[in-house]
């Protein structure tokens, strides 16, 4: 097996970012190789990596085996010592070609240190033509130091990439015949923050939808459930194209737990953030993050986070049972059994499944637009999965009338 292969673990800008790796490794020159973007959120996602590595070598033995992600920006000696691997990049190196250029002279481990990083000068697109959608990194990294979090240590502070590239980047995608751009970052809400001017996200969103017309849809990837400006409040109620769709970084539904978390926001102003999208754009579906397990978590607490997922009106969970990461305070606090952790996940989980049941019988009996990702399938400016019967191309935006759902999609069929 020859050219290059990405193994993605993690979250979308992860994704995202392998596309870019997959560019940037095949204008290097590299073939015959694997390159591992990891993620370092949870103990899980290392220990995956690690064993994706060493199936990796005895699959294809010749192979150059690459790994980068941020995983190996916080412990690129893990990686470096494992015998399986070739070379270690940093997240700074992974996106840039001459990374990729094997040399017998070259480094076997290359990581900066991140936090020397301080600008995001070009937007990073990952598509190509007959893909559905596109992501374009607005922002990087993260000034923000929750207690359970080690991400900043593999993406180093906040860096915004100036409006007009992103503009332009945008601009791009939509004359190639891109329907969706996502617009993607670590701290998405941070953007603008260290710019001339301090713009705010809205006011991007606003900008990108006045300037680039022809674009059928834009949506937004994770934000913070602590903060969303007023310019981007308005553009939910005024913009139509705009995907009625916000998947928040809730990560518990407690108060007290919430700021062991070192989180921004209580449990109501979570509320009231998710009442006022509610009150411009009522066809607007949540989704969020939740933790399970946290430390010093009683039951009375994990209940008030079981009881969140039903007061929000959440449609879409992602469940993370705890765990402790490296150089954070919270893997210092007193520590859940395991069990009560797994737990407490699987109730998380099976809140979710409910709450995207519920999701669906409100959707059954509608006319949603579904943009077509392959034949058969689509997915609603909401976020909704779309099974449907009809003949309609990937790239497609069609009208679709909602019969029932499997609980875990809708059933459509093309309408008139």
């Amino acid at each position: 097996m020859s050219g290059v292969e990405v193994v993605t673990f993690g979250c979308r800008l992860n994704a995202y970012e392998s596309e870019v790796i997959r560019a940037r490794a095949n204008a290097g020159g590299l073939s015959d190789a694997v390159v591992f973007n990891t993620c370092a959120v949870t103990g899980e996602a290392v220990r995956q990596a690690r064993q994706a590595i060493r199936k990796a070598r005895r699959e294809r033995p010749g192979a150059r085996l690459i790994v980068t992600g941020c995983a190996a920006q916080i412990d690129p000696a893990a990686f470096a010592d494992m015998p399986e691997v070739d070379l270690v990049l940093g997240n700074a190196e992974k996106t840039t070609a001459g990374s990729y250029a094997a040399g017998a002279d070259a480094p076997r481990v290359a990581v900066s240190d991140i936090f020397s990083v301080h600008a995001a000068d070009a937007p990073l697109v990952a598509w190509r033509p007959g893909r559905i959608r596109a992501e374009v990194e607005v922002q990087n990294g993260c000034d923000h130091r929750c207690t359970f979090c080690v991400i900043p240590y593999g993406r180093g502070n906040s860096r915004s990439v100036p409006a007009g590239s992103l503009v332009e980047a945008v601009r791009r995608l939509a004359t190639e015949g891109c329907p969706e751009v996502v617009l993607t970052g670590v701290d998405l809400t941070s953007w603008g923050a260290d710019l001339p001017g301090g713009p705010t996200l809205g006011g991007l969103v606003r900008r990108i939808l006045r300037l680039v017309p022809e674009l059928p849809r834009l949506r937004l990837s994770s934000i913070d459930a602590a903060e969303i400006d007023a310019e981007l409040l308005a553009a939910f109620g005024e913009e139509q194209r705009l995907a009625p769709h916000l998947h928040l970084s809730l990560q518990a539904g407690d108060d007290m737990i919430l700021k062991r978390m070192k989180r921004r926001h209580s449990r109501d102003q979570a509320l009231a953030l998710i009442a006022a999208v509610r009150a411009v754009r009522p066809d607007v579906a949540f989704g969020a993050d939740l933790i399970a397990g946290f430390p010093t978590e009683s039951e009375a607490m994990f209940e008030r986070t079981l009881s969140l997922v039903d007061e929000a009106g959440l449609s879409y969970l992602h469940v993370f049972p705890f765990s402790p990461r490296p150089m954070t305070p919270a893997a210092r606090m007193p520590q859940l059994p395991r069990a009560v952790i797994r737990a407490r996940a699987e109730r998380l989980r099976a809140a979710g499944d409910r709450a995207l049941r519920r999701h669906l019988d409100a959707r059954t009996g509608r006319r949603l637009s579904g943009l077509v990702e392959r034949p058969g399938r689509a997915r609603a400016a909401d976020f909704t999965e779309i099974a449907f019967l009809g003949e309609a191309a990937p790239g497609a935006i069609v009208p679709l009338a909602v019969t029932g759902h499997d609980g875990a999609r809708a059933l459509a069929r093309l309408a008139a």
